[in-house]
């Protein structure tokens, strides 16, 4: 009998523990696969069962929490959701996250180390900690400024402040509410392919996410590229360049906007856009100069984040004459986004470096304690510090007494440069209008903000767009609104 009940008892032993370890290879080495199936609801349960954190611009959030009762609980709502759009992306239970929802998700719904009170928290009790929040650059006046400017034409601005890198406002128009996809169901499949079929393309991310050919707003690349290779030692200096311009290997005439361009100076070029001499001078710096001062700026690089991904802007390295000096003029196959034109216009406010962009000040816990702070760092020197005083005065001339007047603010210093952008087949499509400005108070050390705008608008005449027209009365108010903003609520 002994014998027996011995028997049974191993048998119990070998069979537990054959359940033990069972139990630990499919916690041990199936957890991922089992979380990843499609067919295991739990974690889409578990990841919309407690409300996310909030986005939180000037100390109030932009974002909210729904309890919709259905099986997966909370859906996320947005407050003024296309305004600030293109900074919070969606949070969807049907097609997942974009821009900060997505670079700050783990933050966001709870499941980041961090948040948890102690070590490994989170792995041992598989569970997560109530969503944190993500406390934003962005000033609400500007935001605000910049998307009534737009009035809904398509295009989109980017403001930045040249000391920090703090991105200040980033706005795209048209927009479109994130709330609409928040959660499941016909409805939501209904404004997902209404919202992508959309001509206006109203979730494109324009600020961030486009780009365009920025015309006379890269004579600024240009012209620092000319400066500090010694190609331009006298701003005020004629450069040597005539009027009709031929393009190097060609028969094709480059024309001017404005009268006076022959053997104008580098001054004289910045302050009425001359092609003809921004060209030449294009030339006469080399691809090879002009490629490393484009990537000096910024172009080319595939890893821009801010924390959300930045798309590439394009200065071409394998070009003929011609074509570079029609690159040097921001045509051909150059192209940028605009949160790239808004780092040139930072780069010459703050002395020729380029401070790294970001959208994120810092993220915390449900309760308010700070869980990590972004830090200024330098992304770039973009030119010598020699060269960018001397750019400041020629765009503080350009809107003093140039093309970009619409952008003067009285009792501060404002310097900017327009760009009218020819593009389409044969350049047959309605330019685009840009301007790049920084603003300075009177009595401040330092200028508060660099902008860029551009704006695509199809329903305009060729004839009444252009960047000191269209463009600059926005970028004046953006500016406007960051010198008369209070001390930022972080």
């Amino acid at each position: 009998m002994i014998r027996y009940i011995r028997r049974a008892a191993g048998l119990c032993l070998v069979l537990l523990v054959a359940l033990l370890v069972n139990a630990a290879r499919v916690m041990l080495f199936q957890a991922d696969a089992l979380d990843a199936n499609p067919a295991n609801r739990r974690p889409a349960i578990a990841r919309w069962g407690q409300p996310r954190g909030e986005i939180v611009v000037d100390g109030r959030p932009v974002t909210g929490t729904r309890d919709s009762g259905q099986q997966l609980r909370y859906e996320r709502t947005y407050t003024q959701g296309p305004l600030y759009a293109p900074v919070t992306g969606y949070a969807s239970q049907t097609y997942g996250t974009a821009h900060l929802e997505h670079a700050e998700d783990a933050i966001l719904s709870g499941t980041d180390p961090m948040l948890a009170p102690l070590p490994f928290w989170n792995d041992i009790g598989r569970g997560r900690q109530p969503g944190g929040d993500a406390v934003t650059t962005i000033r609400a006046s500007m935001q605000e400024a910049a998307y009534r400017g737009l009035g809904g034409k398509r295009g989109a601005v980017a403001a930045i402040e040249p000391s920090s890198g703090r991105i200040l406002a980033l706005v795209s128009s048209p927009s479109y509410d994130p709330g609409v996809l928040s959660g499941t169901g016909k409805e939501v499949e209904d404004a997902w392919r209404r919202l992508n079929s959309s001509p206006n393309q109203p979730m494109l991310n324009r600020a961030i996410r486009q780009t365009y050919p920025p015309g006379s707003a890269f004579k600024i690349v240009t012209a620092a590229a000319a400066l500090d290779a010694g190609v331009v030692t006298n701003p005020d200096a004629p450069t040597g360049t005539p009027d009709p311009f031929i393009l190097p290997g060609t028969r094709q005439v480059l024309p001017n906007e404005v009268t006076g361009c022959a053997n104008a100076s580098l001054a004289y070029a910045i302050q009425w856009s001359c092609n003809t001499v921004m060209a030449g001078l294009g030339v006469k710096v080399g691809l090879a100069g002009m490629v490393e001062a484009a990537e000096r700026f910024g172009f080319g690089d595939t890893g821009l984040r801010v924390p959300s991904w930045v798309a590439r802007s394009n200065f071409d390295r394998d070009m003929s004459d011609d074509q570079l000096a029609l690159s040097s003029i921001g045509q051909f196959n150059t192209r940028a986004t605009p949160l790239q034109m808004a780092m040139v216009a930072a780069a010459v406010a703050n002395n020729g470096e380029i401070a790294h962009p970001y959208l994120v000040e810092r993220t915390t816990t449900s309760g308010g304690t700070t869980v990590n702070r972004t830090g200024r760092r330098s992304y770039r020197q973009a030119m010598r510090p020699s060269t960018a005083t001397q750019l400041q005065r020629l765009m503080v001339r350009a809107v003093e007494e140039g093309t970009g007047t619409n952008a003067a603010i009285p009792g501060a210093t404002v310097g900017g440069k327009t760009g009218t952008a020819q593009h389409g087949l044969g350049n047959t499509g309605t330019p685009y209008a840009w301007f790049i400005a920084w603003a300075q108070a009177a009595d401040a050390a330092q200028p508060a903000v660099a902008v860029a705008v551009v704006i695509e608008d199809a329903e305009a005449s060729r004839t009444d767009i252009s960047g000191g027209g269209s463009a600059a009365p926005i970028a004046k108010a953006v500016m406007e609104a960051a010198l008369r903003a209070p001390a930022p609520v972080s």
